[in-house]
């Protein structure tokens, strides 16, 4: 079968032929309807001189941990499945046994080195390909009546920020609250939908790129620009006081500095993005006891959440399709962030 393979670190990846994967005890073997194309795979094949994870996401390995796919033949041991029934796949793998695992918190698994790798598409083969295999236990049923290609995306541009903003919540339920949403890729347009549709909160969005703060406004954001006075106009919004509740998906060193400004007393700043930006911190850095955190993925639980918001309308991921043979011209597009959408490859389409 043909797949997109990261062959190493600060290379390009290739299309290649491979072999057709197997389903082991417990897995389940997919047909892959649509696999998304995200930064994260651009900072491991051109961003990462080596493994940042100690082993866990090593090349070769086929890319894509954001998977949609048809059952097409099951594992050992594997019941209840049903040849071409959808099915959106949880990425994280972990041991299966740790407190956090037993949660389906794989994403924090204990055991990290006795896995080996990190997820489908991140050490271990992911949907980037015309099949893949998967645990059993990690797909999550689309129902007969969704795209499963333009579902793909939900299982980390919508689960990533959905996990992000549910742990903040408590920081937006009361009236008069505030949000603000720093980058408008494809997980900060989402970001913008949940917000929306969890809480009464003014969402403000803020970007480089007029187009995507013109996707922000139609959803019901408040948007304001980059470049000079972009602290001050966001903080007037807020009557001075500051955001409830700052998103930050770039995580670059400017947009952590602009949520440290933006922030309210109190208030939470949350950095998604990995662009592995610095901050330099002292006691004044930002306001008093504001809780400053990183986030990563999700639960498979929250996933589940995730399709149900979406089947209900309330989240629709903007993709942009490619073939299998086109998904090189598509990571070529996401690195030098020219897609004006997500990117989902479609093999079989």
């Amino acid at each position: 079968m043909k797949a997109v393979v990261v062959e190493s670190f600060k290379k390009f990846p290739v299309l290649k032929e491979v072999e057709k994967p197997t389903p082991g005890p417990g897995e389940v073997l997919l047909k892959i309807a649509g696999a998304g194309a995200c930064h994260s795979d651009v900072a491991i094949f051109n961003d990462f001189e080596s493994d940042p994870n100690g082993g866990l996401m090593e090349p070769p390995f086929i890319l894509g941990h954001e998977n949609s796919g048809w059952v097409e033949e099951v594992g050992p041991g594997v019941t209840g499945f049903t040849k071409g029934d959808a099915y959106l796949c949880y990425g994280p793998i972990g041991c299966g046994h740790c407190p956090p695992c037993t949660r389906g918190q794989d994403t924090y698994c204990e055991n990290p080195q006795e896995v080996g790798f990190m997820a489908n598409g991140i050490g271990r083969d992911g949907g980037m390909a015309e099949y893949m295999v998967a645990p059993a236990r990690n797909l999550v049923p689309l129902g007969d009546d969704v795209d499963p290609v333009a579902a793909a995306p939900l299982a980390d541009a919508g689960l990533t920020p959905y996990h992000a903003i549910k742990r903040a919540l408590p920081y937006l339920d009361k009236g008069g609250s505030t949000a603000l949403v720093i980058g408008l890729g494809g997980l900060g347009l989402v970001g913008v939908q949940i917000l929306k549709a969890l809480t009464g909160a003014t969402v403000i969005a803020t970007d480089m790129k007029p187009e995507a703060m013109a996707e922000a406004e139609k959803f019901g954001a408040v948007t304001v620009p980059g470049g000079e006075g972009q602290a001050a106009k966001i903080r007037e919004l807020t009557g001075g006081r500051g955001v409830d509740a700052v998103f930050d998906f770039v995580g670059a060193g400017p947009t952590i500095a602009l949520g440290a400004a933006t922030v309210a007393q109190r208030g939470s700043l949350t950095v998604v993005g990995i662009a592995g930006g610095e901050f330099a911190w002292n006691f004044f850095a930002v306001p008093y006891e504001v809780n400053f955190s990183s986030t990563y993925w999700g639960t498979i639980e929250e996933l589940h959440e995730v399709v149900a918001m979406y089947r209900a309308g309330q989240i629709v991921p903007a993709v942009e399709k490619y073939t299998l043979d086109n998904a090189l011209e598509a990571y070529e597009k996401l690195r030098d962030g020219t897609l004006s959408a997500r990117a989902v490859v479609a093999p079989h389409a």
